[in-house]
């Protein structure tokens, strides 16, 4: 059975909203969701950067997945709105307690750079307006190489038919251009009735441009890349090492040196006569 992921809820600070976006995304079978916060800084003044609420004071106890015996599980989310190159602190400590990392950016560099440089998870695709850029192939194959995700949200298309011109043209314009991969749908709902099913923004997935392999991908394994490529990022390593304990190598002992003159072993038993073959003893 697929695990479908929404990451990206909009609840905007309401905890009651907030509480039904869960509770619908889980009776509608997603197994994880993501509240998302938006800091979108100024160039006037320094701003400083949420920090995240612990998910048990916000919601309490988490609804039940439809057709599970588990409850649904929540993740925070930090995306920053960039207009420029200093929005985006690589080092901050802020970053560390979101679990998902996401850069939306305004020009044709900063996305350049989200794709290639910055260490993100997700790449939002603007949806409520016209693309302030064109996509080029290097920067976004650079992205999928490195296991970075583009995300396109739904729920604009829904509100208004001139944000779902947008959508369409913007969706349609980095699939062509990625080809497919690495691309996740998710709602950026604020209320519970801009929550779609999983079959539906499938169906929805393929209007993007998508095939329904890479369709079905974008709610589902892509989705899981996008959190498994946050944990890697958040222990600064993806790498497992592994001791041999010391009776597994006093087992594996090295076998003598033959002597000089002698011959292998496998050549040896080919010389030697076969027991039946032997010569009967003398009477």
């Amino acid at each position: 059975m697929s695990v479908f992921m929404d990451l990206n809820l909009s609840p905007s600070g309401d905890q009651t909203r907030l509480r039904a976006l869960v509770e619908t995304a889980a009776h509608l079978g997603f197994s994880t969701v993501a509240i998302n916060h938006v800091f979108q800084p100024t160039a006037k003044k320094r701003q400083e950067i949420p920090s995240p609420t612990a998910v048990s004071d916000l919601i309490g106890q988490l609804p039940v997945i439809q057709g599970r015996s588990r409850p649904i599980r929540v993740l925070n989310r930090l995306t920053i709105v960039m207009s420029d190159a200093a929005h985006f602190r690589p080092a901050a400590a802020e970053y560390r307690g979101f679990d998902l990392l996401a850069v939306q950016p305004t020009t044709d560099k900063l996305f350049h750079a989200a794709c290639m440089t910055y260490d993100v998870d997700i790449v939002c695709i603007p949806v409520t307006e016209k693309l302030p850029f064109l996509f080029k192939r290097a920067p976004v194959n650079g992205a999928v190489d490195r296991g970075v995700v583009f995300e396109l949200s739904y729920s604009a298309a829904i509100r208004d038919s001139t944000l779902r011109r947008y959508t369409l043209a913007n969706a349609n314009a980095l699939v062509e251009a990625c080809r497919g991969k690495n691309v996740i749908v998710s709602s950026a709902a604020e209320k519970p009735l801009e929550l779609r099913g999983p079959c539906d923004i499938t169906n929805l997935a393929l209007l993007f441009g998508l095939c329904d392999g890479d369709a079905k991908a974008a709610i589902s394994s892509s989705c899981r890349s996008a959190v498994l490529h946050a944990e890697t990022r958040r222990t600064a390593s993806g790498a497992i090492s592994t001791l041999r304990s010391c009776s597994d190598s006093s087992s594996q002992q090295e076998a003598p040196p033959a002597a000089a003159g002698d011959a292998p072993v496998a050549k040896r038993a080919k010389l030697d006569p076969a027991p039946h073959l032997a010569p009967p003893p003398p009477e």
